[in-house]
């Protein structure tokens, strides 16, 4: 967004609100992140921290929550098991029939499954946090080889009251994202994580800057403003189907006779495949963390999936993402609708008949679409760990293609709407 713009969004009173607002939100959170949890020993925690600060392990834990999930804060769960509900819904949405009927619905329908993601959330956020206090209370079981006691008092209602106290917090998040997605600027929930993200991102640079020297520092920068390049051309990129309305009298009016487009990106999933492939292979690192396994299975996955650079990890990772490429832009863009809509108000695709032909020809478009759309996802998210594998700094920029990924597809998406209500009150400034 050009600095005009930037400064024309702070001179109207009511898109400042909602800046200042979603910036203030913001704000509590990465408080919330760092306020200890009430029964844990601050000190050690941070002790622990620092022996286990080089285990590319721990930095793939606290991706998503921005070191908060590590230092057993209020927020300590941050917004993944939101995340993780909302991954269940939409899957469940296709398989169960009540569900399907709620999203076809409309508004109700949708703001039912929104209160299930609610509840299923709370429900993840007590499993989640009663097995990472349950590590907790060993010495070395949550960090593995620091042996400080996290939790001095262990009584059952100290534990309970933890408990609630980050099952509270999750809540509070899921609230926030909310809020801010209601009256403030952007998604809510895509926010948080893009907070979340930027907030580990300076310790990584210093830590490449400290252990690599000043070569590699600039060729990581080089290497990041290639792919934020990359990215913000692929996400700008559309195919533009064009639409004709045919003109017609309802009443003593003539309505109709004009053209328009339907605008079919090439990344029309956006960053959400990406969020939801890496919350589910952020799921085995943490079963193997929280059980403390050493069978062979867990061996294998610590190896292979524990640091974000193996090949299983990635071909995993990769077919993760193309899967749920094609899955979120199926549910979300239904060709048959928007060919019945278009039926329904007179519209056509030049050439193409109304009804089923539209239908299929949308299809056939859209999954022309999302093929090259799934692979720059997959590529964008795993060719910069070979880039930073090669430049030696890996292990010290965790999950660097996904993070640029994420803040670049946020960051755009915030900007658009920003300008989309500039440009909505500049509209009605003029019709006024």
């Amino acid at each position: 967004m050009h600095i005009s713009a930037f400064g024309a969004a702070f001179r109207t009173p009511d898109l400042r609100k909602k800046i200042i607002f979603t910036l203030a939100l913001l704000a509590v959170y990465r408080l919330g992140s760092v306020l200890p949890t009430p029964g844990v020993d601050y000190a050690a925690i941070q002790r622990c921290i620092d022996v286990v600060q080089d285990n590319s392990v721990y930095a793939l834990i606290n991706l998503f929550s921005g070191g908060a999930l590590l230092q057993l804060s209020v927020f300590a769960l941050g917004i993944m098991p939101y995340i993780t509900a909302s991954i269940i819904l939409q899957l469940l949405t296709v398989v169960i029939p009540r569900l399907e009927m709620l999203k076809k619905d409309g508004q109700s329908g949708q703001a039912k499954i929104t209160q299930y993601t609610r509840y299923v959330t709370i429900g993840l956020a007590i499993l989640q946090s009663t097995a990472i206090l349950s590590l907790a209370r060993t010495p070395g079981a949550l960090f593995s080889g620091c042996n400080e006691q996290i939790i001095p008092n262990q009584g059952v209602w100290v534990i309970l009251v933890m408990v609630i106290t980050m099952t509270a917090g999750t809540a509070v998040v899921m609230w926030f994202g909310e809020l801010i997605t209601e009256r403030g600027v952007g998604n809510g929930m895509s926010l948080l994580i893009f907070t979340s993200i930027i907030a580990t991102i300076p310790s990584q640079f210093a830590s490449i800057w400290g252990s690599r020297g000043a070569f590699a520092f600039t060729m990581t920068i080089l290497v990041g403003l290639v792919v934020i390049a990359f990215v913000v051309f692929v996400e700008q990129a559309q195919r533009r189907i064009p639409v004709q309305y045919a003109k017609r009298m309802v009443g003593r009016r003539m309505y109709g006779g004009t053209s328009t487009y339907i605008p079919l990106k090439v990344n029309m999933a956006g960053v959400i495949p990406v969020i939801f492939a890496s919350s589910l292979l952020f799921l085995p690192t943490l079963l193997v963390q929280l059980t403390g396994s050493q069978e062979g299975w867990a061996q294998w996955i610590q190896q292979n999936f524990g640091n974000g650079t193996g090949s299983w990890y990635l071909l995993t990772y990769f077919l993760l993402i193309v899967f749920f490429c094609y899955f979120y832009v199926s549910i979300t863009f239904n060709p048959v609708e928007v060919a019945d809509n278009m039926k329904k108000y007179g519209g056509f695709i030049p050439g193409i008949r109304a009804g089923r032909p539209t239908a299929e020809y949308l299809e056939y478009v859209l999954t022309r679409l999302t093929a090259p759309g799934s692979l720059y996802l997959g590529l964008i998210a795993i060719v910069p760990v070979f880039a930073f594998g090669f430049l030696g700094v890996a292990n010290d920029f965790i999950f660097g293609g996904t993070s640029l990924l994420i803040m670049v597809g946020v960051g755009l998406d915030t900007v658009k709407q920003i300008q989309s209500q500039l440009q909505q009150r500049n509209y009605e400034g003029f019709l006024n």
